[in-house]
């Protein structure tokens, strides 16, 4: 059972298929255009949707709103060295102003950011800043169907590939993201960080975290490795961190938190280089772009998501959500990871190519079905024109990430998720692939317009 009991609710929206039907048309069949009141289940993200605590929403009122020096940001302070081990700590709003931030100060361009799998304002930030992004997971990740329990580690010969490739001297870092999101939530294992750790310094590489699931990685390296058994949650996650040179974060997943992020890190040198950007373009150093009682609230976040009840809770309400669509025949992604459960759109909707975005399809039929909002992951996301020839360079895989909120749905609400994918399953033949009417350069997934494939 869920380890809190609930003291505010909200109402859910419920709409018609003809109203649904309206609203995709507006949007250009775009998930991120459409209002959330027209929303019945929201599992678009798991970024800044968590539902905080009591604690954390008295810790709010002691917002101590000075310019510099607020005692709130010392709070924080204190909680990030002692859950991650850095002593250099720099807030910033949310986690792709802490990789802007950190990328550009690292970065030249032309220079290779290995990573297991890039996510997308990683990746986004990486290229902002004319470096390249190698994605260098194992190859077991792309297969959707192998039961592997440490899919988001690692692939060191794809490593020594970047190396060989490009010199020393043009990797200014190497990034482990955990979890692994873009490919399924996968963790990565404490064996496999050691392993990375053990090469970046051989060859005087600063390795950095994203950190964004930390602990929900920790936590399914407690249940999947026997070596970590033993072990409490936050013991395992200052072993990776004392692996790492610095990490980035944003808060809004396992901070339990609305809004917030840092970077972390030990070279006191770059954090001077990080904190100039960072009063020109966020705020001064002790408050970074965030109120004093959003700080208060991140540590108090950052202290309960150590909670192994909690955890226990939160991974195994992701499982049985996903065990539950397996049950119904829905094709997902294996193992079901730490938070969300990722649906094949290939396998799902097989008579869409690749060209016609299957998973943008996709969640757009799930919404049209039963107001069920989840994200694409996929070739609208990752997929891009080769500036040469004009061609497509599509991703491995093409997902349907279905993110579930911290401490907001019950099973239930999950319940009726499921049902709304098997009723979907039943009339898939009917779902059209779709088109790009407009798309940005940078980020399309957040701000194009599609309209179904006529034929």
């Amino acid at each position: 059972m869920e380890p809190f009991k609930i003291k505010v609710v909200e109402p859910l929206a419920f709409t018609t298929r003809a109203e649904r039907a309206e609203a995709l048309a507006q949007a250009g069949h775009n998930l991120f255009n459409l209002p959330a009141s027209l929303i019945t289940i929201d599992l678009l993200t798991d970024s800044g949707t968590s539902a905080m605590s009591d604690r954390q929403w008295s810790a709010m009122m002691l917002g101590d709103e000075s310019y510099a020096g607020s005692r709130n940001f010392y709070a924080f302070e204190t909680v990030v060295r002692r859950v991650t081990g850095y002593r250099e700590v720099i807030p910033t709003h949310q986690g792709r102003v802490a990789e802007n931030l950190l990328f550009s100060t690292v970065l030249r361009p032309g220079d290779r950011v290995p990573n297991n799998i890039h996510f997308d304002t990683t990746r986004a930030n990486v290229e902002h800043n004319r470096g390249v992004a190698v994605n260098c997971v194992i190859d077991e990740a792309y297969d959707q169907t192998v039961n592997h329990p440490f899919k988001g580690n690692m692939d060191l010969a794809k490593l020594d590939r970047v190396l060989a490739e490009v010199g020393r001297d043009r990797i200014p870092l190497v990034m482990l993201t955990i979890t692994n999101n873009s490919g399924g939530g996968q963790p990565v294992s404490l064996g496999n960080a050691r392993a990375t750790a053990d090469w970046c310094h051989g060859h005087g590489i600063p390795l950095y975290y994203d950190a964004c699931r930390f602990a929900e990685n920790a936590y399914l390296c407690k249940t999947r490795d026997t070596g970590c058994a033993g072990r409490s949650i936050e013991e395992i996650a200052r072993a990776f961190f004392a692996l790492g040179d610095g990490c980035t974060m944003s808060a809004k997943k396992d901070g339990l938190v609305n809004i917030g992020g840092f970077i972390a890190m030990n070279d006191e040198a770059l954090a001077a280089r990080v904190s100039s950007m960072l009063v020109l373009i966020e705020g001064f150093t002790t408050y970074g772009g965030l109120a004093g009682r959003d700080l208060e609230a991140m540590a108090r976040g950052l202290e309960e998501v150590l909670d192994e009840r909690y955890l226990e809770h939160r991974v195994g309400q992701v499982r049985r959500f996903g065990e539950r669509l397996q049950a119904l025949g829905a094709p997902v992604l294996l193992p079901i990871g730490g938070h969300a459960v990722y649906l094949d759109a290939r396998r799902f909707l097989p008579h869409i190519p690749q060209e016609q975005f299957p998973a943008q399809a996709l969640a757009c039929a799930l919404y049209l079905e039963g107001g069920v909002r989840g994200v694409e992951i996929g070739g609208l996301m990752f997929g891009k024109p080769d500036e040469a020839t004009g061609t497509w360079e599509w991703p491995e895989l093409e997902l349907v990430r279905l993110a579930v909120p911290r401490r907001v749905y019950t099973d239930s609400h999950l319940d009726y998720v499921a049902e709304v994918c098997a009723a979907l399953l039943a009339g898939r033949g009917a779902v059209r692939g779709l088109r790009i009417v407009s798309r940005s350069p940078v980020l399309p997934h957040f701000t194009a317009r599609l309209e179904p494939v006529v034929g």
